[in-house]
């Protein structure tokens, strides 16, 4: 059996995707892998790109968008690691990082699922790692209070904004992007689930995975490059803006149903109407102060 699968799903970023494979197949040594890519109906040339420069990968070649959690479910399926290393191809690993990931599970029986540092494509620290959604956390953030006390433990909760990403701690969610987790407990809890088309699907599997009483960790000495969301910056026009917005309350409100009640979703509802009523204020009240000022 492979140490590791390295599960990666495509949509119309071919230039990321290669320097994605080709860091992959640089800086991972010592451990026995296989990569899985699922193209999602790319039209940039992706699968030309794929099929001659990387003819060693495993290849699945969808006809329609099917979305992030059923494209990675398709690899899994496949997948013969007992590591499943879930990397967007936006990503570029450095310094054998997918081996430091697989020695830290083999030492750490406990973990169901790591996440490691990410880092901007400058170089600087990308916030990976979040705290469970609740309707407390997700006031914080609707109302910014988040990023204007960004060292409170209280309104820096949901994001932790508090913490330097410096040291080895348990966390409650680390980002999908670059996401390593048991092949036995995925058998265990179940893939991603499919009713969330995508966003809040790593947050739901992290979330079935501490209920089966695993833990998940953070390590900072194993290190991906990030070029975030680079796939979603092709939703340009303000049509798929607002579906990408739609497409993200879609999945929160999902996710809130399932694991905290409907009750849950109704306040979600009414702090979005709360948060679109105190926008509407301020702009307002800008307007009004800017006329007079004419």
């Amino acid at each position: 059996m492979l140490d590791l699968s390295i599960c990666i799903v495509n949509w119309n970023v071919k230039e990321l995707l290669k320097a994605c494979l080709r860091s992959i197949y640089t800086n991972t040594k010592d451990i026995s892998y296989e990569v899985i890519i699922v193209d999602n109906n790319s039209s940039d040339d992706s699968v030309e790109m794929i099929k001659t420069d990387f003819p060693d990968v495993k290849f699945i070649e969808n006809k329609t968008n099917e979305g992030f959690t059923k494209a990675n479910n398709q690899a899994i399926n496949i997948a013969q690691g007992r590591y499943i290393m879930f990397l967007n191809p936006d990503t570029e690993v450095i310094d054998n990082s997918l081996n430091k990931m697989v020695r830290f599970m083999e030492s750490h029986r406990d973990c169901g699922a790591l996440g490691c540092k990410l880092l901007n494509t400058d170089g600087t620290l990308q916030r990976s790692c979040r705290t469970f959604p609740s309707l407390e956390v997700m006031f914080y953030s609707s109302f910014f209070l988040d990023q204007l006390f960004p060292k409170s433990t209280i309104f820096g909760k949901y994001f932790m904004t508090w913490w330097d990403f410096n040291d080895t701690r348990e966390v409650d969610q680390p980002m999908g992007s670059a996401l390593m987790v048991r092949k036995d407990i995925l058998d265990k809890v179940g893939l991603f689930d499919e009713n969330i088309f995508i966003w809040f699907d790593e947050v739901d599997l992290c979330c079935r995975i501490k209920k089966a009483g695993l833990k998940i960790y953070f390590i900072p000495e194993a290190q991906i490059k990030h070029h975030l969301s680079q796939s979603f910056k092709q939703w340009r026009s303000i049509p798929q803006i607002i579906r990408g917005a739609i497409i993200w309350r879609k999945s929160r409100n999902y996710f809130f149903k399932k694991h905290k009640g409907i009750l849950s979703v109704f306040a979600l509802w009414a702090l979005d109407v709360l948060q679109v009523a105190i926008i509407i204020g301020v702009l307002y009240a800008i307007t009004k102060l800017i006329l007079r000022g004419l």
